[in-house]
């Protein structure tokens, strides 16, 4: 089964997606299942995971109804306030709905670049853990550090870093970054996502620009934990769907069909659906 390990719905007039502007063009409209049926059928691509875009409990909730009436959605990474005082009863509130299989906060967004770090998030995380969630990390390189410190006390939480750590194809500068992914790639319980590398790229993106990035996950995290996702529709602000699922195909096309396989489908449903008791 092939899965989209990583895709978006909203609507705008709900009013909490603060980073959606109109600056950003063709994605500053509504996107719904609909929209995105054509595309995974064109790709043989079945099921998906549908990622949180707000840092609201409500948008969580909005995207729950429509994984609920949409046979293709496999599961929903929502939001919840990782501070708040109840925030094991939240979570566990939550949890009762099998449909949700992680939770992401919106880690680049939050000021402090140490947040991941504080010492009072145990509980969240425990709870996430007792509950069998899997952490989003929505990072960037200055937030490897703080994600680190994270993975030390949290050894048994299950985390997946998306779109790699968004390392900064615009400049070319990856040092910083291959440093980082290879200390990740130790602790042997995290996958990364391959996904959102062309919105990092900018504009004139190719193969050859991306190669490197995916060669040094490859190396690193190796194809038994790499997810493909597709970022949509936040990646049409560089390429299609297809142009992406093609690019992914190519730089992978050296992984034997197993590998492949796993990239592309196997190692979501392992992550997200069979440790929630589903398939």
């Amino acid at each position: 089964m092939r899965i989209d390990g990583h895709q978006h719905f909203w609507s705008l007039a709900r009013g909490d997606y603060g980073w959606l502007t109109p600056a950003l063009g063709v994605i500053h409209r509504d996107f719904g299942p609909a929209d995105l049926a054509p595309l995974l059928a064109a790709h043989g691509i079945e099921r998906t995971i549908l990622v949180q875009a707000a840092p609201t409990e409500a948008e969580t909730a909005y995207l729950l109804d429509i994984a609920a009436k949409t046979p293709f959605v496999a599961g929903v990474v929502g939001w919840i306030d990782f501070d708040a005082p109840d925030v094991a009863e939240r979570i566990a509130t939550l949890a009762a709905d099998p449909l949700v299989v992680g939770l992401r906060p919106m880690v680049q967004d939050i000021i402090d670049d140490d947040w991941l770090a504080r010492t009072e998030l145990a509980p969240a995380f425990e709870a996430m853990t007792a509950h069998g969630l899997v952490f989003d990390a929505l990072l960037k390189p200055r937030h490897i550090p703080a994600m680190l410190a994270l993975l030390e006390r949290h050894a048994d939480l299950a985390c997946v870093i998306d779109h790699g750590a968004k390392p900064d194809l615009i400049s070319g500068d990856l040092a910083s970054w291959r440093d980082g992914i290879g200390a990740l790639a130790a602790h042997p319980g995290l996958t990364c996502k391959l996904s959102g590398l062309v919105t990092e790229a900018g504009p004139d993106w190719s193969l050859a620009t991306l190669a490197p990035v995916v060669e040094h996950l490859l190396a690193t995290f190796g194809p038994e934990r790499l997810i493909f996702g597709s970022d949509w529709p936040v990646v049409t602000l560089r390429a299609s769907y297809a142009q992406w699922v093609e690019a992914a195909e190519t730089l992978l096309a050296g992984l034997i069909e197993s590998q492949r396989t796993a990239v592309f489908g196997g190692n979501a449903a392992k992550l997200y659906l069979s440790r929630r008791g589903r398939s």
